[in-house]
């Protein structure tokens, strides 16, 4: 544990639990930074699987680490529910004994409140056992944590498990939702189990002191009105949480950083790259990967494509065809990671070709880059919908039974050129400003955070 400083004594303190994804971390770690530059004292708790590195974190942060006892197969899989569930089981006792500890410290303040992930559902309940104030974080949309309440009834009304007959449906009660939208977890034991997972993560939110979501009233004010009436919970919408405290950003990667693109970025004509990637965690087979390589190759376009270990399912680090690098030439530039950040906001970049993260989505509009979209699971079905069909500042991939590299090239034209690539880029401005607007001084997201500051119960 770092020293507490002088400057901290004294200080209400908020204790914050990321989960040990990188999706999840990076917006703790925001929200983190804009609770400090309004005067709380901050500890990163975290379990040791994927811990932070300490050396990121300003120097007055405290980082403690708690024992999680996960085996380093399960860690390292996608069978997500199980992961947090042990996550769940494992470090209740160890966050138990931290946070008492940390009520006894009469020198330090006190803990003003604490702020776990959604899925810490067993933290949740040891705070609200010691008498601190708790609240989750919903890392991804509204939107998103709506389809979490409404899971159960989902499930009764047999849009789930999905079915490719019923993909068109529309799911009356989440508008504007098609069953294609949802999760589809196709095995029926892994459904049962993130049935349960989801249960318990509502549970655990209907009993905390409140929810923090990643998103704003300009974006999502529907959602999170109803989420409010919902839960009967306060809401605090206080995103999008790269944009609250920009000159104080701060992340943990838990991959290195491949920055030579921002060079090749430098030599680039203006607006006229194609950003690439899928994120940090959900990989694509084989096929896919060569296609998805071929329809940028046929292109002709200029690209940055983050190829991260552990992209292709199977392959550790995956290399392209020496056909297809013949073709692409000096034209695309293929990294094991990228600060994304920073290549969104290069002025070379003209689109991203995305898997519709939350997080990459929302850093997507903050630069005002429209959207090349193609969802792989989870959350990201959904976020592709509100990009292309609420918000229209991006086109997706068509995709009948698996990816073809037509369908690819296709999209990449149809943002690119012509009059509905010029609509697009018209919208993406428009609500670029709405975000910028919501985050500035008295914006919506503003005025949500300084209530999350103030916030006692």
């Amino acid at each position: 544990m770092a020293p507490t400083s002088s400057t901290n004594r004294g200080r209400r303190r908020v204790v914050l639990l990321p989960l040990p994804y990188q999706g999840h971390i990076n917006p703790m770690l925001r929200l983190a930074v804009a609770l400090h530059s309004r005067g709380l004292a901050v500890t990163i708790l975290h379990p040791e699987t994927r811990a932070p590195d300490r050396r990121k974190l300003p120097a007055d942060y405290r980082l403690v680490t708690i024992p999680d006892s996960i085996p380093p197969e399960l860690a390292a899989s996608e069978d997500i529910a199980s992961f947090v569930f042990a996550l769940n089981k494992n470090c209740a006792a160890p966050f138990r004994d931290y946070l008492a500890g940390a009520l006894r410290e009469e020198e330090d303040g006190h803990v003003a409140f604490v702020v776990a992930d959604v899925d810490w559902f067993a933290p949740l309940s040891v705070a609200r056992e010691l008498g601190v104030a708790a609240l989750a974080l919903m890392t991804s949309s509204a939107a998103r944590f709506l389809v979490y309440l409404a899971y159960p009834s989902l499930c009764h009304k047999g849009y789930l498990p999905v079915q490719e007959s019923n993909f068109n449906t529309t799911v009356e009660e989440l508008p504007p939702f098609l069953v294609r939208d949802l999760d589809r977890v196709m095995d029926m034991a892994r459904h049962l189990a993130y049935a349960d997972l989801l249960a318990h993560i509502v549970a655990g939110v209907r009993q905390s002191s409140g929810l923090i979501i990643n998103t704003s009233e300009d974006m999502e004010g529907m959602e999170i009105e109803r989420i409010r009436s919902e839960i009967a919970r306060p809401v605090f919408a206080v995103g999008p949480l790269h944009m609250m405290t920009p000159s104080l950003s701060v992340h943990s990667s838990l991959l290195t950083e491949d920055r030579s693109c921002l060079d090749w970025l430098d030599t680039q004509r203006p607006n006229s790259v194609l950003y690439v990637s899928f994120g940090s965690l959900v990989g694509i087979d084989t096929d896919e990967f060569l296609e998805m390589a071929w329809g940028l190759a046929d292109s002709q376009r200029p690209f940055v494509w983050v190829v991260r270990p552990g992209l292709v399912h199977g392959c550790e680090l995956s290399a392209l065809p020496e056909e297809l690098q013949e073709k692409i030439g000096s034209r695309g530039r293929v990294v094991s990671w990228a600060p994304q950040q920073e290549v969104l906001k290069h002025p070379s970049v003209v689109a991203f070709l995305t898997h519709c993260g939350w997080n990459s989505a929302t850093e997507s509009i903050s630069e005002g880059v429209p959207m090349i979209c193609r969802p792989l699971s989870s959350d990201q079905m959904g976020t592709s919908r509100y990009v292309c069909d609420v918000w229209k500042v991006g086109v997706r991939v068509e995709v009948e039974n698996q990816l073809k590299r037509g369908g690819v090239q296709a999209a990449i034209t149809r943002l690119m050129e012509g009059k509905e690539g010029e609509e697009v880029r018209e919208r993406m401005k428009d609500l670029r400003h709405a975000m910028s607007k919501c985050t500035d001084e008295d914006g919506t997201s503003d005025v949500a955070l300084q209530r999350l500051v103030d916030f006692s119960v």
